[in-house]
Parts: structure tokens; C-alpha cells; sequence
């Protein structure tokens, strides 16, 4: 079995107007919703053995903000450069990649591309991610390579307002 956790990037600021897509950061909700879902997900028991990233800074940081409530390093993080600006092909050929011996995998990225690659996986519909939502999907296979709709089981789908 194989369970993946899709987690768009929590709330970012638009408050910067010199920096560029890639650099922006969390804005104030965004830093407490990030969190706020690494506390629910550890409450869950849900401690993933590799957590990759977009390399922007909303990812990036959602990423180690969570993962610090789940008790992963964030320098244990690994950036993915096809995260940013994927398309939902691009980011299952990324998880495809992952390491055999990886059971629990997290994959913070962006909308539109991150509730596509759901919606490609899941056989229950998932409206438009959220920020810092996350959809955990469990496979019946024993390969990244393999995970497809068709052995595909929806664990739970999960967002900031279901706190607030």
C-alpha cells in the first residue's frame, strides 16, 4: 500500500508587489493555517517518510511549517522544480519517482495543477483545493509507478475551515 497526501500551499501575500511569483511569501493566515493542518495530520498519526516540494517560498514554507507538526526535518524537505508550474502529468511523474521504500509521501504544490492531479487520482470529485487542503489518498499497489484511480481509495479530504 502507498498513501499520498496532496497539500496545495497555505495563504499567500500579495502584499509585496516587487517580488516575483516564485518569492512570495505566506501571508499572516497562511502562517497559521500551514500549522494548524500539521497538528490535525499528527493527530491523525500521519507522519510522512518524505515530503517534496515546490521550491517556491509559499510551498517551501507551507511545507516546513507542517512537517515541523508531523515531526519531519525540514532539511530532510526536497525541492522539486517541476512542482512549480506543473501540470497534473508532470506532478504524477514526480511521485511516479519516488523511492520504492517510501510508503507515506506529501506533495505541497499549487493550484490549478495540484486539484487536477487529485482529481486525477481520487474516484470522488474534489473541488478546487483549498489553501493549506490536503486530500490523502491510499493505493492498493506496491509502486508509485502503478497508483491510478483505478486502486485508488479517498482516506480523508481536509482543510483550515473545518478548524475555524
Amino acid at each position: 500500500m502507498k498513501t499520498l497526501y496532496i497539500l496545495r500551499h497555505a495563504k499567500s501575500s500579495w502584499e509585496f508587489e516587487e517580488l516575483s511569483d516564485h518569492d512570495r511569501p505566506l501571508n499572516k493566515r497562511g502562517r497559521s493555517d500551514a500549522p494548524l493542518m500539521g497538528q490535525e495530520l499528527a493527530a491523525r498519526g500521519i507522519q510522512p517518510d518524505l515530503i517534496i516540494s515546490s521550491p517556491a517560498v509559499r510551498a517551501l514554507t507551507t511545507a516546513t511549517l507542517a512537517g515541523r507538526e508531523m515531526g519531519y526535518d525540514a532539511d530532510d524537505i526536497v525541492l522539486d522544480e517541476r512542482v512549480y508550474g506543473a501540470g497534473k502529468k508532470d506532478l504524477l511523474e514526480v511521485v511516479q519517482e519516488a523511492p520504492a521504500e517510501v510508503e507515506h509521501l506529501m506533495l505541497v504544490g499549487h493550484n490549478e495543477a495540484i486539484t487536477d492531479f487529485a482529481n486525477m487520482l481520487t474516484p470522488e470529485h474534489v473541488a478546487s483545493l483549498p489553501t493549506a487542503g490536503v486530500v490523502a489518498l491510499e493505493f492498493n499497489c506496491e509502486s508509485w509507478y502503478d497508483i491510478s484511480k483505478d486502486n485508488a481509495q479517498m482516506i480523508f479530504y481536509d482543510f483550515p475551515k473545518n478548524y475555524k
